[in-house]
């Protein structure tokens, strides 16, 4: 099977010569320069902090070549780039890692759940597909860590689109859109878990799968629940006397 794929890989780069998904520069599917944008952690925080948002650290900003790299992964099918993002994400979830207490158990990367007809959409489930990605990166650094699907859609439970909402209309507008699944064996004592999404910008949604998460069953009080994104929103900069927008997003570095 792997032949049979680096076959394929090799036949449709000749067809179609392979560009940096960032600055599309010809080689590698992202360049050297792009992929060190996504190397440098730093904790993301929204401006109007909404209660229970979890501590969440972004291994890049969403900007400049990292914005058509996220874009060309998730919606424009190029899903070579599983492997830097999931690099990225991993070290974001690494360096949210290191500000919770050390556990005895695995680390459990939980995906933020795709709506039905967005996979349907994408023919894939895109943040599934960095999720374990990350994880293998993790593990090859010598973390125990895994996928888990400990969240899932609310049945019946039908979201507007969020485009033009302000910040406290977007909470709104997700309240109750996700539900903690039931670990098939409960969840390893000393685990952790960290949510992982590929993009956070006003930080509804991961402020909704954090207050799903820690409903889910056998979950101890004292386990943490952390969030790691390849990319934040970052805060524009405004000329004097400008109003903030709803909803923007401060990366920290």
């Amino acid at each position: 099977m792997r032949v049979l794929l680096a076959g394929g890989r090799a036949l449709a780069d000749l067809v179609l010569p392979r560009t940096c998904a960032g600055c599309a520069v010809p080689g590698a599917v992202l360049c050297r320069r792009c992929a060190l944008l996504l190397t440098r952690p730093r904790l993301a925080q929204p401006r109007r902090h909404p209660p229970g948002f979890p501590p969440t650290v972004a291994a890049g900003g969403y900007a400049g070549p990292v914005r058509p790299a996220v874009l060309a992964f998730k919606e424009h099918g190029r899903a070579e780039l599983a492997a830097p993002l999931g690099t990225a994400l991993a070290l974001a979830a690494a360096a949210v890692l290191t500000g919770a207490p050390p556990g005895a158990g695995p680390v459990l990367l939980v995906p933020v759940p795709s709506s039905a007809a967005a996979v349907r959409r994408r023919g894939r489930d895109h943040v599934r597909e960095l999720a374990e990605a990350a994880a293998a990166e993790l593990r090859a650094a010598g973390v125990p860590a895994r996928t888990a699907q400990l969240l899932g859609r609310a049945p019946g439970r039908r979201v507007r689109d969020s485009a033009g909402l302000d910040a406290a209309q977007r909470r709104a507008n997700l309240a109750g859109r996700f539900r903690a699944l039931p670990p098939r064996a409960g969840l390893p004592p000393g685990c952790r878990l960290v949510l992982v999404d590929d993009v956070v910008t006003s930080g509804a949604t991961l402020t909704e799968a954090a207050r799903a998460l820690r409903d889910t069953p056998t979950r101890r009080a004292d386990t943490p629940v952390l969030a790691a994104v390849v990319a934040a929103t970052p805060r524009r900069a405004r000329a004097a006397g400008t109003p903030v927008p709803a909803g923007a997003f401060t990366v920290r570095g």
